[in-house]
């Protein structure tokens, strides 16, 4: 009876031991990272901020992003195209060396104008925009883009989980409607935490949220 009873206390430990340890397997999992989804915004140049806003006007932070060190502001502004216009359309801090306006790829079709994907500050060669703000009106000359979908690390991250800063990957996602994205960049920088980004179509597409994880496909 005292036999019968250790082997049944010892079946039920290695079963509980089992349960837990799937979670914790899956954790450990490098290849597995959280994901981030990105509306249409936009980054100012300090000089363009003055002509939009008035030469000294701070941005009003209301929410920390992800990436270290930059942030949502409460304001926004209208961007034109040749056939139509968006409105409240929000700024992220802080000020950069170039205005980079990011869409989606459906905006193309209100705006009139034609974005290509590419990474945050490759702007050779992509379209302009007007911006219009509370206090004036910018005509650019390039900066509109759809953002390349892309993934931030760590140069350490990267290590761990096999990958290089450049390198293109495929992300995996599980789910009824889930699927793979291809043509993913890998930004490994010192300064960066852990995240893929995503836009809002494509996230809606394979019914992504903010508790979703993607896996890396190499």
């Amino acid at each position: 009876m005292e036999n019968n009873y250790e082997n049944l206390l010892k079946l039920f430990m290695e079963a509980v031991q089992t349960t837990l340890s799937a979670p914790e397997a899956a954790a450990e999992d490098p290849s597995i990272v959280p994901v981030g989804i990105s509306n249409r915004h936009l980054h100012l140049s300090q000089t363009d901020q003055d002509l939009l806003f008035g030469e000294g006007y701070q941005m009003t932070k209301i929410k920390d992003l992800s990436q270290p060190g930059q942030y949502a502001c409460k304001e926004t502004v209208t961007i034109c195209g040749p056939k139509g216009a968006i409105e409240n359309v929000r700024i992220l801090g802080p000020v950069r060396s170039k205005t980079q306006i990011e869409i989606l790829a459906g905006d193309c079709f209100k705006l009139g104008a034609k974005a290509p994907a590419r990474l945050s500050a490759d702007l050779q060669g992509t379209p302009g925009i007007t911006i219009i703000g509370p206090k004036g009106s910018v005509q650019t000359a390039e900066g509109l883009i759809v953002a390349q979908r892309h993934i931030h690390m760590t140069p350490e991250d990267a290590q761990r989980i096999g990958v290089a800063d450049g390198q293109t990957v495929s992300i995996q996602v599980e789910g009824p409607r889930g699927g793979i994205y291809g043509n993913v960049a890998v930004r490994a920088t010192k300064t960066s935490a852990l995240e893929c980004h995503i836009d809002n179509e494509e996230a809606n597409a394979m019914s992504i949220n903010s508790l979703s994880k993607i896996k890396i496909i190499k």
